[in-house]
């Protein structure tokens, strides 16, 4: 209980952050090759920053302005390290130069004392605010604190942020309403603070706001700094109130810098070369003209010529004094104790499993269990029994009716597993940036979260197609059938989700899965009897060829005899769909559906690992 007493005690939670951090930045730059229009085969490269310096001490607020397309966000997530400040390639763009924290470079357990608020408030829209920043207290806060001072902390970030009216209320979405975009953002930012970072980044956080919303929020960001913690966020035309917040400001012109100094002194350096405006006007709206190549009225200049004197300008009166600046900060932290290493992780894979599986079931409960989708169902099975009512006397309807549950429940499961991943593939790469779980506990879960979904409704509609179809009435022989129709769930479903992982645009995900299942239920022994050698192998990739074997076999034994003419039986041996799929080696297509099981998660997996932070 004793952090949390330190971190709730006081007048403010977060009155003190864990470790001050002086973060410094020098000649940083940015490039990224791109293709020529004209010829596919050559490329050109693209600087998108330039030498951009700079420091930010605890206690201070950073604000990175300029206009669209200036390197804003580009330098906030190279400075939030979620793009690699080695010198490496990332991607087509490899980044230069040099980004310390307290003379350290930056690491995954300096991480933990690091927020960062993305521009996009990406969260779960059936959650409450409560539930939303509960769940990322018990994945963000150590073992070391209880699930109750978790979820007291929890409370005390909604009483700080001014969330408390709406606590109960869901996040919401396009398609169902919500807190407001104020509120969502804050609840943002709420997430981030949980863990009292030392150093907040946050890209665009007044952006669709109205000015009065974006000045509580810059305004809450400012008491934020009062107690040694850092704050740099990118901002595009903030008000004159909000302006003179700022302690430091970096103004960005085509990735260049052309001025980083107090926020209070910039109206005067730019008159110190030769621009003022002529009026009074808001300082962002004039930066914001200077960065954009608009000089002052009584300047003739052409648009490049001016934002070349803006850089010269720089370099001249400005760019020493911030290389002074960074100086004096490398000197005191050249000599430093070395830093203990901290666990990766700040909670055990066993309770990020059981968070997150929490977690999915509550938000996803409406979407599963959805009375559109159940009343959907439950007409397809009872239209699939009238339709096959009472068929035992006629053998062929019977095979028909098999291959119709077969068809059913591969598809199902199949395209509604396509939207596993790529639904959540934002949540997923904003959570695993933060560290907030492994990728293994989170793929679990979610694959765990999904079997009530996948093992109910197969259940509720064989129950009604099998007995009002009039398949073989034997206890034994449903159950047989229906733990099959499981197993084929499970596979068919892991089929979607590997599809899913590997192509997230769900277009194309379902145009491939389309194409594989039209091909599966060729192959499925049902439709073509005959198939040509040289592609006869390709049935034992379809899972419904074996699906469908194995059900006949619930139903029928080589014993077993119809009325194929006019008194005159004749063995279902010799029937065609059950002649194609016979009655041998039922125990390897049971194993070969087993090893799809596996296999079909395991690629998911490796395409999750491929396009997120490995874990």
């Amino acid at each position: 209980m004793k952090q949390v007493t330190e971190l709730v005690g006081g007048d403010s939670i977060f009155s003190k952050p864990q470790q001050p951090l002086t973060l410094k930045f020098e000649d940083v730059g940015y490039k990224i090759k791109s293709t020529a229009q004209n010829n596919s085969q050559k490329s050109s490269t693209r600087t998108i920053l330039n030498g951009v310096s700079g420091v930010v001490l605890p206690g201070e607020m950073l604000a990175l302005l300029g206009p669209s397309g200036s390197g804003k966000t580009t330098l906030l997530t190279i400075l939030g390290g979620r793009l690699n400040s080695t010198g490496t390639k990332s991607g087509k763009g490899k980044v230069t130069g040099t980004i310390s924290f307290n003379g350290a470079p930056f690491s995954s357990s300096l991480s933990r004392n690091i927020g960062f608020v993305t521009q996009d408030d990406v969260h779960y829209p059936h959650l409450t605010v409560t539930e939303t920043l509960l769940y990322t207290a018990l994945l963000r806060l150590p073992d070391s604190i209880s699930r109750k001072e978790k979820a007291i902390i929890a409370e005390a970030v909604i009483t700080e942020l001014g969330l408390t009216t709406c606590r109960d209320s869901i996040i919401g979405n396009s398609e169902n309403r919500g807190v407001s975009g104020g509120e969502r953002k804050r609840v943002s930012i709420g997430q981030e603070l949980l863990v009292n970072p030392s150093l907040l980044f946050l890209d665009e956080p007044t952006s669709g706001l109205d000015s009065t919303i974006a000045g509580r929020i810059v305004s809450t960001l400012l008491n934020l700094t009062m107690g040694g913690r850092s704050v740099v966020m990118s901002i595009h035309q903030p008000s004159s109130s909000m302006f003179y917040m700022f302690h430091k400001v970096l103004l960005l012109s085509d990735g260049h810098p052309i001025y980083f100094g107090e926020g209070s002194s910039v109206m005067d350096y730019f008159a110190s070369v030769g621009y003022e405006p002529r009026v009074q006007m808001n300082p962002s709206d004039f930066l914001l003209d200077l960065a954009n190549g608009v000089p002052p009225d009584e300047i003739v200049l052409d648009k490049d010529d001016f934002k070349c004197a803006l850089v010269s300008a720089y370099d001249t009166k400005l760019k020493n004094k911030v290389q002074e600046e960074l100086e004096e900060v490398e000197r005191q932290f050249r000599e430093t104790e070395p830093r203990n290493k901290t666990e990766q992780w700040c909670t055990s894979w066993w309770n990020q499993f059981r968070v997150l599986l929490e977690r999915g079931l509550k938000e996803r409960r409406h979407e599963s269990f959805s009375h559109l989708k159940i009343t959907h169902l439950i007409i397809a099975s009872f239209l699939g029994g009238i339709i096959w009512f009472q068929s035992r006397r006629h053998v062929q309807d019977q095979i028909g009716l098999i291959f119709f549950i077969v068809g059913l429940w591969n598809y199902l499961p199949t395209f509604q597993a396509l939207f596993t991943f790529p639904q959540e593939r934002e949540m997923l790469n904003k959570e695993r940036s933060s560290r907030m779980y492994r990728l293994s506990s989170y793929f679990v879960a979610r694959l765990v979260g999904d079997l009530p979904m996948e093992l109910i409704m197969p259940t509720v509609s064989v129950t009604i197609t099998y007995w009002m179809g009039g398949l073989k009435p034997t206890a034994l022989s449903y159950i047989t059938f229906l733990l099959i129709t499981l197993f084929s769930t499970l596979v068919s479903q892991g089929l979607g989700v590997a599809i899913g992982a590997f192509i997230m645009d769900l277009r194309k995900a379902t145009t491939v899965t389309s194409i594989l299942m039209g091909l599966f239920m060729m192959l499925g022994g049902f439709y073509v009897q005959k198939v040509p050698q040289f592609v006869a192998w390709l049935k034992y990739l379809s899972i419904c060829f074996h699906m469908f074997k194995l059900l006949v076999l619930t139903q029928f034994t080589p014993a077993d005899t119809y009325e194929c003419a006019p008194g005159q039986r004749c063995s279902v041996i010799n029937l065609p769909p059950v002649k194609v799929v016979s009655f041998e080696h039922k125990e390897l297509n049971i194993f070969i559906m087993f090893v799809m099981l596996v296999f079909f998660r395991f690629l998911a997996y490796m395409a999750l690992r491929s396009i997120g932070v490995p874990g």
